[in-house]
């Protein structure tokens, strides 16, 4: 019964105490989901009411926090900020972000003779959902197959939380030995499976008149829920990303994992990077507004050069920032449209515009040494076709297609000759979750070492007979007895930090590097707002399909736009008492909302960098999934330009101001500050939220 994806700190069922809302406690099985639910209703369980710490303020208040806090540092902090001519503090807050995949988590148990269960999943970790089911029922790992053909969306969600789905319809299934099937309701889904981590940023910065930065003293915190699940990892990437994409030669930054009474948060992408570089950026922004300058000129100043080592002491090998920003600047007549908004806010007073760039530097390998690993199997038949199976999982990102190119491009043959099949732990076992924009580079060379070793196994048929087609090469394999099955396997090099010893081993293999600009337009009176234009240029190496990286791109920005402008999971808290304590609000899409197509910017263009081969990943590619996400927070920067103009036009106020995310409507309204405003709260009000 007991669990956990890293410690085993969770109960499938929860026996003597509940630790929060929505924890499962029991599961009934029926003929069908009515009868089902209706049995459900019909149990009458009898709880009594614990203290509860349901927000980091809560958790901060009490100290209750994981016992594992790590801690970055890189120069001399207060040496820094005795160089400083200028120096801020302040606190910035993120809600959470629901995942909202089309498919909520579902799992079919299936059991078969002598001890054997078969779980489809809906997962992307066919290995964890193996491990934990099998343990559940009291199995070994060999009697236990995960299969899994394609998801229906993820985003991080189901990397670990799909797990107890799948353990649950397991151990009904040996129980009654019956094929048993989960499918979660949507407000079940958005209740008990977690979300993104909502974070707080405390922090203090200094710089010169200049611009120059140099020193930041940041202290992280987040929600982690009632579990530490992939909480511990979340946090070391939002370390590793706190410097955004800037070189800061005196930094320290502390993470904390605050442990409550909501449900376990979890992956989602980005894995607390954007977080990181969010808190990064709004210091920036601070700084800005203490120095009368504009945020873009500190932006620029201060990108990283190739060469450069980050505060965690990785080299830059490569990095295109400063080109890309240039480009992005010319490309978009930044200076000029910064002169038509000025002379457009001018005229308006009710309606306002803003624009910002900004850049994004995202490391690419697990956090986790071991977790860099991959498999896979590739089979040859004698009609020359091919069936590949690796460790990866479909969910809509493009994966397989991937694959199948890889291979196709190994063997000379075409697409339509390859097929991927599902992903099963009995055809690649051991395999690492589908996570960390890794896969196509893992999953990609351990196909390409599987068909390198049949490749290398045709060559001497291939050299004696030149002009065969495929088909006919593996003819005359097959006849002479040559093996035309092959196991890849891959393990990413370079990789492996150790937070007991600073600066022993690197983090990441490379980075994925962006850079965007985007025009927003509010509306004063309403807060209502939306994009006007937006610019994306990502560096995606030599890409293996600019089609597919660029709906990624599209996609990431969207939700990034998402998660910094509109999403906001709520639970009753102190802030918001008009909610029972502990409960989740926001169960579905009557009180959820995601970016819909009228989100989408007026103009939106994407382009991919040329001439910038990555050497560390298959056919020189770059990862793609994670990192346009922060990028879609351009609309969160520029829509705080337009604020600032519609506070200045109401006040003549242009000192700093806070905003947190995301910078929903009501926060729009509530920050330009004017007559009506004033009637009801201070021009320092900030809305209640969940974080």
């Amino acid at each position: 019964n007991a669990h956990g994806p890293v410690n085993i700190d969770e109960e499938l069922f929860r026996i003597e105490t509940v630790t929060s809302t929505g924890q499962p406690i029991g599961l009934v099985v029926a003929e069908s989901h009515n009868i089902a639910k209706e049995a459900a209703r019909k149990i009458k369980v009898e709880y009594e009411d614990l203290p509860a710490i349901i927000s980091i303020a809560d958790a901060r208040k009490a100290k209750s926090f994981w016992k594992i806090q790590h801690e970055l540092k890189d120069g001399d902090v207060e040496k820094g900020f005795e160089e400083a001519d200028v120096i801020v503090s302040g606190e910035i807050r993120m809600a959470g972000q629901e995942h909202f995949y089309l498919e909520t988590n579902a799992s079919l148990a299936v059991p078969g003779e002598d001890g054997e269960l078969t779980v489809y999943a809906s997962t992307q970790n066919p290995e964890k959902t193996q491990k934990f089911t099998a343990s559940c029922c009291s199995l070994p790992n060999h009697k236990v197959v995960c299969r899994m053909k394609r998801m229906g969306g993820a985003f991080g969600g189901k990397e670990t939380r799909s797990v107890f789905i799948s353990a649950a319809a397991g151990v009904a299934a040996m129980k009654l030995k019956k094929p048993v099937k989960i499918v979660l309701d949507r407000d079940e889904d958005m209740w008990i499976t977690g979300t993104r981590h909502p974070f707080v940023g405390v922090y203090k910065a200094g710089a010169k008149k200049d611009g120059t930065l140099v020193a930041m003293d940041v202290d992280l915190y987040s929600n982690a829920g009632y579990s530490t699940d992939l909480s511990e990892s979340v946090m070391d990437r939002a370390l590793f990303h706190i410097d955004g994409s800037y070189k800061i030669p005196n930094l320290r930054v502390k993470g904390y994992l605050c442990m409550t009474n909501t449900t376990t948060n979890t992956a989602f992408r980005g894995f607390g990077g954007p977080q990181g570089i969010f808190v990064c950026e709004s210091i920036v922004e601070h700084l800005a507004a203490e120095l009368r300058i504009q945020p873009e000129i500190i932006r620029h100043k201060n990108l990283y050069h190739k060469g450069d080592l980050t505060h965690f002491g990785q080299e830059l090998h490569d990095s295109p920032l400063r080109r890309m920003w240039d480009e992005v600047v010319a490309e978009t007549d930044y200076e000029k449209r910064c002169m038509d908004i000025e002379k457009f806010n001018a005229q308006n007073r009710w309606i306002k515009r803003g624009i910002s760039i900004c850049t994004t530097k995202f490391g690419i390998s697990f956090t986790a040494k071991f977790l860099n690993q991959a498999g896979a199997l590739v089979h040859v038949y004698k009609d020359g076709t091919v069936l590949v199976t690796h460790g990866g999982t479909e969910m809509g990102q493009g994966l397989h297609t991937k694959i199948v190119q890889v291979a196709a491009r190994e063997f000379e043959i075409p697409v339509e000759h390859v097929h991927v099949s599902e992903t099963a732990t009995d055809k690649v076992p051991n395999s690492s979750p589908t996570a960390a924009s890794a896969s196509s580079d893992m999953y990609g060379m351990a196909v390409l070492n599987a068909c390198e070793q049949i490749n290398e196994r045709l060559s001497q048929i291939r050299q004696a007979n030149p002009g065969l087609s495929f088909k006919e090469l593996v003819v005359k394999a097959y006849f002479a007895r040559v093996d035309l099955s092959a196991h890849g396997f891959y393990a990413t090099p370079y990789t492996g930090y150790d937070f007991n010893n600073p600066g022993n081993g690197v983090p990441f293999n490379y980075f994925t590097y962006g850079a965007a600009c985007t025009e927003v337009e509010i509306d004063v009176l309403t807060g209502d707002s939306r994009m006007i234009r937006a610019d994306v240029v990502m560096d995606l190496g030599k890409s293996l399909n600019p089609a597919i990286d660029v709906g990624q791109i599209e996609g990431g920005f969207l939700q990034g736009f998402g998660w910094s402008m509109i999403e906001e999971p709520v639970w009753g808290c102190n802030e918001l008492g008009w909610i029972r304590e502990g409960d989740c609000f926001t169960r579905g899409p009557g009180t959820y909302k995601i970016p819909s197509s009228d989100d989408i910017p007026f103009e939106f263009n994407i382009r991919l960098l040329d001439h910038s081969p990555n050497a560390r990943a298959i056919h020189s590619s770059r990862a793609v999934g994670e990192p346009p996400f922060f990028l879609g927070a351009t609309a969160h920067f520029a829509a705080r330009k337009a604020i600032a103009a519609a506070r200045k036009h109401a006040t003549s106020d242009d000192s700093h101001f806070i905003v947190d995310s995301p910078l929903s409507s009501e926060r729009t309204r509530m920050a330009c500050v004017d007559k009506i405003t004033q009637r009801i709260c201070s021009k320092d009000y900030k809305p209640s939220m969940f974080a």
